[in-house]
C-alpha cells in the first residue's frame, strides 16, 4: 500500500461515494473500485460497505482513515521540509496572535515583507490558550501569545513585559493618576479574558497576594466590546500597556496601577520537535533581532 492509495481511500471517506471521490481524484470509477479493493485485500479487512449509493465506513476503515491522514500529512511536511532548503522567501506564514496583541506587530510584519515581498500572511486572532492548540495541531506555524501559559511542548521567545493599567471612562472623576489595587477593589472590574488564561490569572493572582477580592462584573475577551463597556462606565478594565498606547476610544482615560509587581508578558511560540519552515525560521530571526535592538 503506497501513498497514493491512501490519498485514494482518504478521498473515498471524505467523499462518501465512488463517483464523487472519483471526480475530486480526478481519475475514473473503475480504477478507484480496483484499487479500494486491493487494499482491502492487502489488509484482509473490509473497510467500507455499500448502503445504497453511499458508502459507510467500518471500524477497520475508521482506523485506517486515521493513520493514512497522519502519514500523508508526514509526507507533505517532508516535501514542505526538502522543498524548503532555500532561503524561504516564498509561501505563507502562518501566524497566531492573541487578542491582546503586540503593538509592534504591523511594524514587524512591514519589516518582514521588506526583506521577503513574495511571502504572503495567514492572520488568526484568538485567546492565548486557543492559539496554543492551533499551533499543536499544526493549523498556524507560530503564535504570539500571553503568558503565563503550559509550553512546556514549545519552543519560546520571550518579546517583551508590559506594566497594567486601569481603563475608567470620563464620568469616574475621582480615580486619581496612579491606582493601587486596594482602590480599585471598590469599582466594578471588567477583566481582558476568560478565566484560567493569562492575563485573567496574572490579574486575579495580584489581587490576591494582597488578600483583595476584586469586584468582577464581567470577562469578555473581544477587546472592542470591553472598550465600549468602559466608555458606557458599565465598569473599570486592567489591561496591559499595549491597549494603552493604541488610540483609546474617546470617553476612556487611563491611569497607572501602582503597588504590585504584576506585568503582562508576551511570547512567540512553536512546536518543539517538529518540521519548522525556513520562512518561519526567518520571522523568529526577525523578532530576536528586534528584541535584541530594544535591550
Amino acid at each position: 500500500m503506497d501513498i497514493r492509495q491512501l490519498r485514494y481511500f482518504i478521498a473515498i471517506v471524505e467523499e462518501g461515494t465512488i463517483s464523487h471521490a472519483a471526480n475530486r481524484l480526478h481519475i475514473s470509477q473503475p480504477p478507484l473500485s480496483q484499487q479500494l479493493k486491493a487494499m482491502e485485500e492487502e489488509l484482509g479487512s473490509i473497510l467500507v460497505y455499500r448502503r445504497g449509493k453511499r458508502l459507510e465506513i467500518t471500524e477497520s476503515g475508521k482506523a485506517l482513515y486515521k493513520y493514512a491522514l497522519q502519514m500523508t500529512q508526514l509526507m507533505e511536511e517532508a516535501k514542505a521540509e526538502v522543498q524548503e532548503v532555500g532561503n524561504g522567501d516564498k509561501g505563507t506564514l502562518r501566524l497566531g496572535i492573541n487578542t491582546l496583541s503586540s503593538v509592534e506587530l504591523p511594524a514587524w510584519l512591514h519589516e518582514f515583507r521588506a526583506k521577503f515581498p513574495q511571502v504572503s500572511y495567514k492572520i488568526q486572532q484568538n485567546e492565548s490558550y486557543q492559539l496554543c492548540e492551533l499551533v499543536r495541531n499544526r493549523a498556524l506555524e507560530l503564535a504570539i501569545v500571553r503568558l503565563p501559559l503550559e509550553l512546556d511542548d514549545f519552543s519560546v521567545l520571550h518579546l517583551h513585559t508590559e506594566p497594567f493599567y486601569l481603563l475608567a471612562s470620563d464620568q469616574q472623576t475621582s480615580l486619581e493618576q496612579e491606582m493601587p489595587l486596594s482602590q480599585i477593589v471598590q469599582y466594578p472590574l471588567i477583566l481582558p479574558s476568560t478565566e484560567g488564561l493569562g492575563v485573567y490569572y496574572t490579574i486575579q493572582m495580584a489581587f490576591s497576594e494582597q488578600n483583595l477580592q476584586p469586584n468582577v462584573v464581567a470577562e469578555c475577551s473581544d477587546i472592542s466590546l470591553l472598550l465600549r463597556l468602559v466608555a458606557s462606565d458599565f465598569g473599570v478594565a486592567i489591561v496591559p500597556e499595549t491597549l494603552v498606547k493604541r488610540h483609546l476610544p474617546d470617553h476612556i482615560h487611563a491611569f497607572r496601577i501602582t503597588g504590585t509587581p504584576a506585568t503582562a508578558s508576551t511570547a512567540l511560540i512553536w512546536l518543539k520537535d517538529y518540521h519548522i519552515s525556513r520562512m518561519a525560521l526567518n520571522f523568529i530571526d526577525l523578532l530576536t533581532a528586534a528584541k535584541a535592538r530594544h535591550m
